[in-house]
């Protein structure tokens, strides 16, 4: 019988899948980032406990295209800032992917709240362009033109905040103990330019990223980076605490009782 491609693989070639992943090559990213203090009252309504705001009321919004071998991607993410415990990073609201495979394993693994869109990073000479949208709606813009050539930073280590969690089955909360993943970055930066320019949020009902207004611009940046990750799971979490923010990572939270007709999907 010829071999049946959904069927059960070898504890060998399961091997060789993780080996494979192990042997990813670092690749380097062209992104622009911008940060801003913004109010803090609206920082401190969309973090989940445990986390809490940090001493500064900061958004940062990474908007990249990454240098894949014959899979070019583009990838985004707007987080704010916040803390869990003595350990102070970031809490992605939503990070637009521009393929799907780059959904899958940030979503299932590590709980990262990724959805497919569409991301956007242009360079005409000083000139500098960059938008995240989704549904028709660039909901963040950066734009701006390079005014020099910053030092280049000594790697550093960034830690991000994510949820794991399954939405029940019946609707009525988790059908597992949700947990708080922290995932460290360590990244290395070989180019860094300032942009003078300005950030624009558009209202979404998708990404109502405009609750979280620029009040004063601390920076823009365009630079190329790689960087490594790994995470690991610090706690579970109350799921009665995390259930009133589960709208944050779908468009329409009934869409995951979503039930098409059988054959139709």
């Amino acid at each position: 019988m010829a071999r049946v491609r959904y069927g059960a693989r070898t504890e060998r070639e399961i091997a060789a899948t993780r080996t494979a992943s192990a042997r990813i090559p670092g690749v380097w990213s062209t992104g622009v980032v911008a940060v801003w203090e913004t109010d803090p009252d609206a920082v401190a309504a969309v973090l989940p406990p445990p986390l809490k705001p940090t001493g500064s009321p900061l958004v940062r919004v990474n908007i990249s295209k990454v240098d894949l071998p014959g899979y070019p991607l583009g990838a985004g993410s707007f987080a704010v800032a916040a803390a869990h415990g003595t350990v102070e990073g970031w809490y992605p609201l939503v990070m637009p992917m521009t393929h799907e495979r780059a959904l899958t394993g940030g979503r299932e693994v590590f709980g990262e709240p990724k959805k497919l869109g569409e991301v956007t990073v242009e360079r005409d000479g000083p000139g500098v362009h960059a938008a995240l949208a989704r549904h028709g709606v660039a909901f963040v813009e950066v734009r701006g033109t390079v005014s020099g050539e910053l030092p280049v930073p000594e790697p550093a280590r960034r830690t991000d905040f994510y949820f794991k969690f399954l939405p029940a089955v019946d609707g009525s909360g988790f059908d597992t103990g949700p947990v708080l993943v922290h995932c460290v970055r360590h990244e290395e930066v070989r180019r860094l330019e300032r942009v003078a320019g300005e950030v624009v949020l558009r209202e979404s009902a998708y990404d109502p990223v405009a609750d979280l207004p620029v009040l004063r611009l601390r920076e823009i940046t365009v630079g190329e980076k790689t960087s490594d990750q790994s995470g690991r799971v610090v706690e579970q979490v109350d799921a009665r605490a995390l259930l009133p923010y589960l709208h944050q990572r779908y468009d329409d939270p009934l869409q995951i009782l979503d039930a098409p007709p059988e054959g139709s999907a």
